[in-house]
């Protein structure tokens, strides 16, 4: 009996030594992990293994950043589970990394998340001589598909008339525009990349959007924060982080469904579109091993997504503010009738004269910083920033929330103002204007993005006034993913 009793103390006492060993262990590894380097830049303390996620209210991450500002100044680090971020803030450092140190902050960090979805081909996550030729061959191949050219105008003016219809067929009464937005600006891209456009009333087309809203929405998420944080547990775990997986694995299979039906009648001597070409590329005896399948289907979902979310989130913005401000959406309308008039569409070569409704569209732009912060980069080599070390493989974040918002590069920061793009009544370009990020990795699709919001916003004031319907009160209130997007509302279109 005596035996038997002190054989369970002893298998007791070894499992709880067993179990205070391995919390030891891990509590020693995650405080060595966590030694800061000489010469860091400071932050707040983090916890073990969690870090500093309780620092950061991940529904409103750019405020959360902003407050450490105060704290810690310009330079600062953080810490999510493993992962070491260093956030810069301010146009002069933000400027000074992704601009005159370029190189030093060029690539970008492979985290479980992008792995898992993105791997390292495509546009957006791939590095060094693979993004080089991605990006030659995507600014090229844009081009001879019409960026920058009266071609593209004339299709995007195309989608405005179809862009109108739909709204019009609304007859006044209150309506969600998130959708119609969409569908005109995801087939710009789609002209592009598919080499045509969707009928609005598609239900594959309105799957794919919704699948895209879904994806976007999820991947700026806590869960997919926390995943990246703890990779090995949550892959085996339900939750948010695996409904994005799924999702974005039934992107990739509409998309490869779209190749497979080129291949079939490809004609190398007649691209249509980004697809045919990249294929053409694939088909080169000398081609350069980054150009297979799995990058040609990255690649046009990072075309795809980066010419819809963005540009269709801040037109969702524009009609809002519209709403919001009727004293403002009057006089754009009063200098495209001054301008314009309601005969003809608006075109690009209209812009120049009018600075109103020019500085307008930047200052939605300014204000509904829909991307907080730039997509993540990551140091080449040990450098330095402010005095600070920050050494080769550090994940660095460019807050352009502290640049948009700066009370010392805009006068009332925090107002929506289009006089901040104005002096002496003539459009007036600000060097901290940076929705687009800057330097290497700036937004490959800017000048698409800026043709298009001209064209649409200038489209819709024209032929339309947008109120808040009789007894709702819209909200400027936003929801957090890959863009800091407004919550879904409702408006309405009266015809002028």
């Amino acid at each position: 009996m005596l035996l038997q009793l002190l054989s369970v103390l002893w298998e007791a006492l070894s499992l709880q030594v067993v179990l205070v060993f391995l919390a030891t262990f891990l509590l020693l590894a995650d405080y060595k992990r966590n030694i800061r380097p000489r010469n860091y830049p400071p932050g707040p303390m983090p916890l073990p293994l969690l870090g500093n996620m309780l620092h950061v209210d991940f529904k409103k991450a750019h405020i959360s950043l902003q407050k450490l500002i105060e704290k810690y100044g310009n330079v600062y680090s953080l810490q999510v589970g493993s992962m070491r971020f260093v956030v810069v803030n301010g146009l002069h450092l933000v400027k000074e990394a992704l601009v005159h140190q370029g190189e030093n902050f060029v690539d970008r960090p492979n985290s479980p998340g992008t792995q898992e979805m993105f791997g390292s081909s495509g546009l957006v996550f791939s590095n060094g001589l693979i993004w080089k030729q991605q990006r030659r061959f995507a600014l090229s191949t844009l081009r001879n598909f019409g960026l920058g050219k009266r071609t593209l105008e004339e299709r995007i003016q195309e989608e405005t008339r179809y862009l109108n219809e739909a709204i019009e067929a609304e007859k006044g009464q209150p309506f969600d525009p998130h959708f119609q937005i969409n569908n005109a600006v995801s087939n710009i891209i789609c002209s592009i990349t598919f080499g045509d456009r969707f009928d609005y009333h598609d239900s594959r087309f309105h799957n794919l959007l919704h699948l895209f809203d879904e994806a976007s929405h999820l991947q700026g998420s806590f869960w997919s924060m926390l995943y990246d944080a703890f990779p090995t547990v949550m892959k085996h775990l339900p939750g948010p982080h695996q409904t994005l997986f799924k999702k974005w694995g039934q992107l990739k299979s509409f998309v490869r469904e779209i190749i497979e039906k080129h291949k079939e009648d490809w004609n190398p001597s007649e691209p249509r579109d980004f697809i045919d070409a990249y294929l053409n590329e694939m088909a080169k005896e000398d081609a350069p091993s980054s150009f297979h399948e799995e990058s040609l289907l990255q690649s046009t979902l990072d075309l795809f997504f980066a010419g819809t979310e963005t540009t269709s989130t801040t037109l969702r913005w524009a009609l809002l503010y519209m709403a919001l401000y009727p004293e403002i959406q009057a006089k754009v309308q009063a200098e495209i009738d001054s301008v314009i008039g309601q005969s003809r569409q608006p075109a690009m070569d209209d812009r120049d004269s009018m600075p109103y409704t020019n500085a307008v569209v930047h200052e939605i732009q300014r204000i509904s910083n829909i991307v907080p912060s730039n997509v993540p980069r990551m140091t080449t080599k040990d450098t330095t920033l402010a005095g600070f070390h920050i050494p080769k493989g550090t994940i660095m974040l460019a807050n352009l929330t502290s640049v948009l918002f700066d009370k010392d590069e805009w006068e009332t920061p925090n107002e929506f103002n289009p006089g901040h793009f104005l002096e002496n009544d003539q459009f007036m370009k600000r060097e901290a204007f940076l929705p687009f990020s800057a330097g290497k990795r700036a937004c490959l699709g800017e000048q698409l993005a800026r043709t298009e919001l001209f064209l649409f916003f200038t489209a819709l004031i024209q032929k339309f006034t947008f109120q808040a319907p009789k007894n709702e009160t819209l909200s400027r209130e936003y929801r957090m993913g890959l863009a800091l997007s407004p919550l879904p509302y409702r408006i309405c279109a009266f015809s002028r």
